[in-house]
């Protein structure tokens, strides 16, 4: 067994790699086995384990205490130079940590929690070409919501602030400071322009002695 410091590795169906071992000795364009399911490109000077076997050169392990992150009696880790890791922490808990963006891709991605889930972020975009689709008893909104398109709602919500939209349709109910719509507000019962028409030309018997009929209320209501 040789305790080498890696020089280069080369990625391919083969990795291979080269690196200096004992003094003035330098092993050079040789098979490096890696484990099943796992595989990494050290960089140079990282710490390389090489069997030999006869002329035979096979490196079957290798370490960097440059960028070794610290962990506690049981626990395992994946990690890079650059400080980004996969931390599998004691009571269960499990650290992702990305420098500049995480990517999954997939055909259908499903998250489950069985208490609470937070998605802490300055913006946060969600984009789907056919529709998001929210099962709750409650939605509970504490600014200004606005959206471009329709807003249907089945069940509740709640926005201390302001809600805009193109349409707003509530089964139930919206509960906000303001709601503004760019062309209609429904309920079960209709809109409230029908609503309004209705308000506008309303008129009826005015009950005492002068008897008549009311004006219609002021307009602009």
């Amino acid at each position: 067994m040789i305790r080498g410091i890696v020089k280069s590795v080369l990625e391919g169906a083969i990795k291979r790699f080269t690196a200096s071992g004992r003094a003035d000795e330098t092993i050079s364009d040789r098979e490096y086995i890696q484990h099943y399911g796992y595989t990494s490109r050290p960089k140079e000077g990282a710490e390389i384990i090489i069997i030999r076997e006869g002329g035979h050169f096979v490196a079957v392990a290798s370490d960097d205490r440059r960028y070794r992150i610290s962990l506690e009696d049981g626990e395992v880790a994946l990690y890079t130079d650059e400080g980004d890791k996969i931390h599998l922490k004691r009571n269960r808990i499990i650290e992702i940590v990305g420098g500049e963006k995480v990517i999954v891709t997939t055909r259908v991605a499903e998250i489950t929690a069985t208490e609470s889930a937070t998605v802490t972020s300055p913006e946060v975009a969600v984009v789907a070409s056919s529709k998001v689709t929210l099962t709750t008893p409650l939605v509970d909104i504490s600014d200004d919501v606005t959206v471009g398109g329709n807003v249907t709602v089945t069940g509740n919500v709640t926005v201390t602030g302001n809600v805009a939209a193109a349409n707003v349709a509530a089964v139930a109910g919206v509960t906000a400071a303001t709601v503004a719509a760019a062309v209609s507000i429904a309920d079960p019962t209709g809109t409230m322009a029908n609503m309004r028409t209705v308000y506008n030309t309303h008129t009826h018997p005015e009950h005492g002695d002068g008897g008549g009929t009311t004006s219609a209320p002021t307009q602009g209501m």
